[in-house]
């Protein structure tokens, strides 16, 4: 059975929009993954902790045939191929890759929390999401995507910056 699944992408470290396209590519290559979108590029300030370079980010929607914790292990060796360090925690990335949602999945394990814990607080997170799927109801809320990111105070956290190449 395939699922509609949700990836964050981001990157503050090197060629950044280089990083989010090798990330989009890398996620096609999967096995048991289709890309089906990627959202608009977004430049965003670092939040948690501030002292680097700011962030592009941007949201893919997928079909997989893979489980929550596959998919999971794929986008932690994805980043792996791109020499992600997790040395500062909300520090410096070549690339992060996060499972947003994965169908209607709900997860609180030590490794995977779904939906994602902190999607409903963060607009670098919600404007990619919402380029997406604005209409998408989050598993645990009932209340559509576009409405939580209409609650969120945007203004002056966001700037589009281009877009990335669909893969295939």
């Amino acid at each position: 059975m395939t699922e509609l699944a949700f990836v964050a992408l981001g990157s503050n470290q090197g060629d950044r929009r280089a990083y989010l396209q090798a990330g989009l590519d890398d996620l096609a290559a999967l096995e048991g993954v289709e890309v089906q979108g990627a959202s608009a590029v977004y430049e965003t300030a670092p939040v948690g902790y501030t002292d680097q370079p700011f962030f592009l980010n941007a949201a893919a929607s997928l079909r997989t045939t893979l489980d929550p914790e596959s998919l999971l292990l794929g986008l932690q060796q994805i980043e792996a191929r791109h020499l992600r360090q997790r040395q500062i925690h909300w520090g410096p990335r070549t690339l992060d890759l996060d499972l947003l949602l994965h169908g209607s999945h709900t997860a609180a394990t030590p490794t995977l929390e779904l939906p994602h814990p902190r999607m409903l607080d963060r607009c670098f997170v919600l404007a990619p999401l919402c380029d997406l799927a604005p209409d998408l109801p989050h598993p645990c809320t009932g209340r559509l995507l576009g409405d939580h990111y209409r609650d969120l105070d945007c203004r002056d956290q966001l700037r589009r910056a281009g877009r990335l190449r669909l893969p295939g």
